[in-house]
């Protein structure tokens, strides 16, 4: 397993974090805000962004920033985090794609993009500080953190839309046999190389494949491997 495998989970299973900019109104000194995030297909954040907004003003003078990323615990240093360091920029290539994931994760955001003033950023990462655990410590480089190539961000939407349509059963199945959880609802959202995102009753679960996949042939191999699995007793 590479360096950035764990890292990489982990941050797949997170949609929130602290992102700190330099701040222009007060030069060199950190600025932290609160953002919601979602990974691309190349494991990048992508956030979307106020150009009104401080931290906006603040890349566009200086894109260098950091993303940490922590799980909820009454300890707070007790439990895993990690801190993503890179270089913001306002997203490029197909943004019609990568609007659409994001719309999938946060269907609220229409609201914001209909304003015409928020802006879909990238931050490429540099390094990543990683702490998993006692022991579990280090800094990850970006080639380390960078997942296996695949074709799936042109193939996403048509797998979620053949998969909602048809396996909303077996969705919840999912649920219930690797999370314990008999949700309502069950909606996949995302899909990427190493698994893939469900919102159960308004929370995100992660499912993970065995192995990464690269096509939508492989992802159904994928699938079908976990349902046999949901299935067993």
């Amino acid at each position: 397993m590479s360096p950035g495998a764990a890292p990489r989970a982990y941050l797949r299973r997170h949609h929130g974090g602290v992102l700190s900019t330099i701040s222009k109104r007060l030069a060199g000194y950190p600025f932290g805000s609160v953002v919601p995030f979602v990974l691309d297909h190349e494991a990048r954040p992508a956030i979307l962004i106020s150009r009104l907004a401080e931290h906006t003003r603040n890349i566009g003078s200086d894109g260098r920033v950091s993303l940490l990323v922590n799980d909820a615990s009454g300890d707070l240093q007790a439990g895993a985090r990690l801190t993503l360091v890179g270089d913001a920029a306002r997203a490029e290539g197909n943004l019609e794609i990568l609007r659409t994931r994001y719309l999938s994760y946060f269907p609220d955001a229409h609201r914001l993009f209909a304003l015409g003033d928020f802006m879909l950023y990238h931050i490429q990462p540099r390094q990543l500080r990683w702490i998993g655990g006692f022991g579990d410590i280090q800094w990850i480089s970006d080639a380390d953190y960078f997942p296996p190539a695949s074709r799936l961000a042109d193939q996403e939407q048509e797998i979620l839309a053949h998969m909602n349509a048809g396996h909303s059963r077996r969705l919840r199945d999912y649920c219930r046999h690797f999370y314990g959880k008999a949700p309502d609802e069950a909606q996949f959202v995302g899909i990427d190389c190493e698994g893939f995102d469900v919102r159960a009753d308004g929370k995100f679960l992660r499912f993970e494949f065995d192995a990464p996949v690269t096509d939508a042939a492989s992802v159904r191999d994928a699938l079908a491997a976990i349902a046999r699995r949901a299935r067993a007793p």
